[in-house]
């Protein structure tokens, strides 16, 4: 489904990503983790041309993006943006119809509702605008925008990161089951490796703009993936350690 090659990518004297390759397959759930400035979201950003690479190759379903038309790419890719990135003077019913409104597309009513109902949201909330919802649902809303275009790839930029807990988790899920249901393939940004653990079916560990570990979930647990990995899976596995305690 996505394939980078030696994707690098400077800005001014920084380098960001660092000759990246990779391949991820059809139907893959794949956790880009990595301490801030570390390069997964420059990365993500090459594959819809939000950031355009300063040399290497990035191909969706075979194909070259900077070969395709910018319109009828990101038609074909959701994205979840780290900010949610709704327009404030649209309806929630027009956020979610935007992308198909720019290619001329008309999205019906029913098919708005049927969006709703896949990220849990009640259909009434259609009609109100984005500063009468709460963080959660307007992350809600724009999963369901993400996936109004019927893409059959989604991105995900640090997509529950200003979330309390509880609505984090539950979202995290909800994502899950729609990336099984709807057979995606999702690429998600995200610095909590215990959500990595917990969501994707595979781990890529980025540091220094280049990928230093691509593991199982399992595998991290069990010991794989070198020092920078180790490090990050310590977190989540200390408060693990330290809730346990607590319960004795």
């Amino acid at each position: 489904m996505l394939e980078f090659r030696d994707i690098r990518k400077s800005f001014d004297a920084t380098q960001a990503v660092a000759g990246v390759s990779l391949e991820i397959a059809r139907g893959q759930f794949v956790a880009l983790v990595g301490a801030s400035g570390s390069g997964k979201s420059t990365l993500l950003k090459t594959v819809n041309r939000l950031v355009e690479p300063t040399s290497g190759t990035v191909r969706f379903d075979r194909e070259d993006v900077e070969s395709l038309p910018l319109a009828a790419l990101r038609r074909r890719i959701g994205y979840v943006f780290q900010s949610v990135g709704l327009f404030p003077h649209m309806t929630v019913a027009e956020n979610i119809a935007i992308g198909p409104r720019l290619t001329g597309e008309k999205l019906a009513g029913s098919r708005i509702a049927e969006l709703l109902d896949l990220v849990d949201l009640d259909r009434a909330l259609a009609e109100r605008m984005p500063d009468e919802l709460s963080g959660g649902q307007r992350q809600r809303v724009g999963v369901a925008r993400a996936l109004a275009s019927e893409p059959r790839l989604l991105l995900m930029d640090e997509p529950f990161g200003a979330l309390d807990p509880v609505t984090r988790d539950a979202l995290g899920e909800r994502v899950h089951t729609l990336h099984a249901d709807l057979a995606l393939t999702t690429v998600m940004v995200t610095h909590d490796m215990a959500e990595a653990l917990l969501l994707a079916d595979r781990v890529l560990v980025m540091d220094g703009g280049e990928i230093v570990a691509d593991e199982t979930p399992h595998s991290l647990l069990e010991g794989a993936g070198g020092e920078i990995a180790q490090g990050l899976v310590a977190v989540p596995r200390a408060q693990a350690d330290r809730l346990a305690e607590l319960a004795r």
